[in-house]
């Protein structure tokens, strides 16, 4: 079979789709033995090769989200932000909104942690972690109502969650809606009456 001439063109972009598969391999290594090595708790092997996989791809969000756990495991919480405030940039989602929230809500920036929390839960209504925090900034800013909707939320393409159906009765408690609160907590102890959290929320209710 007669071998066809391959011009400078069509050679230069071979090379360059070659450069680009070995780089992408490169990086899916680097970024899944970097997360292997933070598993195991090895944070100095664990940042190496998280690095190594920015070196082969900055266009990933994995690899910033790695090192920012990483700072944020040796109190490096500046540094946690800048990488989570890149990782945003690349490709904002729930994971990187929640990490710069939880860095905000560590420096005293509750305001701030507040919003993140709330654009978090924008891209993904079940991250529990998002939640959790919006809930306690919004017991410390007394933005509680503001929450409710976030709960909801949640609780429509998920309505299994015993945890987050329980929280939301703890809210409506304290925003003074009982009635609302017992009909959720009614659900919580009719598909598991073992349920000693929303127990309790009842009897306090009962008793009041």
């Amino acid at each position: 079979m007669a071998a066809y001439p391959v011009g400078k063109a069509a050679h230069n972009a071979l090379c360059m789709g070659g450069k680009t598969m070995s780089n992408h391999l490169d990086y899916e290594i680097n970024k899944e033995l970097g997360e292997c090595y933070l598993f195991m708790g090895d944070m100095d092997k664990a940042e190496d090769y998280y690095r190594k996989a920015v070196d082969a791809n900055t266009g990933h969000a994995a690899p910033y989200l790695g090192l920012a756990a990483i700072a944020i495991q040796r109190g490096n919480f500046q540094d946690a932000l800048t990488l989570y405030t890149k990782a945003v940039a690349i490709e904002p989602n729930d994971k990187a909104l929640t990490g710069v929230g939880l860095v905000k809500m560590e420096l005293g920036a509750h305001e701030e942690a507040f919003r993140c929390f709330s654009q978090a839960l924008e891209y993904n209504p079940e991250s529990l972690v998002a939640l959790n925090c919006i809930v306690r900034e919004g017991y410390n800013l007394s933005r509680l109502e503001e929450v409710l909707p976030y709960l909801h939320g949640c609780l429509e393409s998920a309505p299994d969650k015993e945890a987050v159906r329980v929280t939301l009765a703890g809210c409506l408690m304290s925003l003074g809606k009982n009635e609302e609160a017992r009909r959720h907590l009614e659900i919580v102890l009719g598909d598991n009456p073992a349920n000693t959290g929303a127990q309790e929320l009842f009897d306090n209710i009962a008793a009041a």
